[in-house]
């Protein structure tokens, strides 16, 4: 399963509401822009012009996630390369209010109509990304999750069941607990209240819940809050995905084997308490152009560096081969800090700096994503070689 962020918007685009995510204070231009990485549009039905320049002098376009034809043809892509589907990002900022609703329902229900036509799964991941202490708590999400099943149907849409069900329950993912940055502390929003509700109210409950939390939760340190309360909470839900993103470089993977102890030492916690454990994986890691908007980030194009796949292909091999049972690529398109996996093209725009694919297919992190589910599936051996970091 694929993190899906789905949260670009186009001057043009089917909302109206001008450009969102690719650049700043409604631009896109190159000194509003906050991608790394360009997507290949070769096969979008509706683009969007920039102010960005080809190499052969014509305008680049771009998409927009809020047209039906762009999430078809990522769904698409997802059936194409055998990957079983989407977690679909739900932003508390974006449920906090009506008019917020507006984009990120849009493209709940054109994820919905693309699930069941492509016959991918589905799935909600809350980010409590916005939430305030003292302002906000969980009971927002819970009546997000009731908008969710009564007014976009998002358990009972179509013929088909595709949302995506973790021992035979709706899964449901809140990320977001135990990082020590955010604005509130995990014993103080109702985030209890939130897991009952989701796993035993008798109209919307019956869910399995999965949490997003820190890369070193087990210790309780380095980028996760010191409070056992997260022990506490971990021990409430079925699954719990770590954030692995840039918590580990090039460099660690050639001590691999301390990647796959990591891993092996966390699924052996959790199993002992009855939780079942996803590794996160990601393609590289890339914010240049987003941290030139920031002053309190350090501006580095290629921070973790793809290395032709190598980083990704060897995240992958040793979480199997530790004995992971499940995979959470993040992200499908996230071109803003350049995870994303989808195809994305080796000849950006040339009138800003972007990263390019070194030289590889567009569709190659989408190739190595299909090899990684057909091993998880059981249909090809995990015998291939670990590829070369340089």
């Amino acid at each position: 399963m694929c993190g899906y962020q789905g949260w670009f918007k186009a001057d043009g685009d089917a909302l109206g509401k001008g450009w969102g995510h690719f650049g700043t204070h409604g631009k896109f231009d190159p000194t509003h822009l906050t991608i790394d990485i360009w997507p290949d549009m070769t096969e979008y039905k509706d683009q969007h012009q920039t102010a960005f320049i080809n190499a052969d002098g014509s305008a680049a376009s771009i998409f927009s996630s809020v047209d039906q034809s762009t999430t078809d043809l990522h769904f698409k892509w997802m059936k194409d390369y055998q990957i079983d589907g989407a977690f679909m990002q739900r932003f508390f900022s974006y449920i906090n209010s009506e008019q917020a609703k507006v984009r990120p329902d849009v493209v709940i229900k054109n994820a919905l109509e693309a699930s069941q036509k492509h016959d991918r799964a589905f799935a909600m991941m809350y980010d409590l990304s916005g939430l305030k202490a003292g302002r906000d708590d969980c009971a927002t999400v819970i009546e997000d999750w009731k908008h969710l099943v009564d007014d976009l149907n998002v358990l009972n849409k179509g013929k088909k069941q595709t949302y995506l069900h973790h021992n035979g329950k709706p899964l449901v993912a809140i990320w977001g607990v135990g990082f020590p940055d955010r604005a509130y502390k995990i014993d103080q929003i109702k985030l209890e209240e939130l897991i009952d509700f989701l796993k035993n109210d008798p109209v919307y409950g019956g869910c399995s819940v999965m949490l997003g939390i820190p890369t070193y939760f087990r210790d309780l340190k380095t980028d996760c809050v010191s409070d056992p309360y997260l022990h506490e909470l971990i021990k409430k839900v079925d699954v719990v995905m770590p954030w692995m993103v840039g918590r580990f470089d090039n460099n660690t993977f050639k001590q691999a084997a301390n990647y796959k102890q990591h891993i092996a030492k966390d699924m052996k916690w959790c199993a002992d308490r009855g939780v079942d454990y996803v590794p996160c994986v990601y393609p590289g890691f890339s914010w240049g152009n987003l941290s030139k908007n920031s002053e309190k980030r350090k501006v580095v194009y290629e921070q973790i560096p793809r290395q032709k796949g190598a980083f990704y292909w060897n995240q992958i091999y040793h979480a199997l081969d530790a004995g992971a049972e499940m995979l959470y690529v993040a992200m499908f398109d996230e071109v803003d800090e350049a995870t994303a996996i989808f195809k994305c093209t080796d000849t950006p725009p040339t009138n800003a700096r972007f990263i390019d694919m070194e030289g590889m297919p567009s569709d190659h992190y989408l190739r190595l994503t299909q090899k990684a589910g057909q091993a998880l599936r059981k249909e090809v051996e995990l015998s291939n070689p670990v590829l070369k970091m340089r």
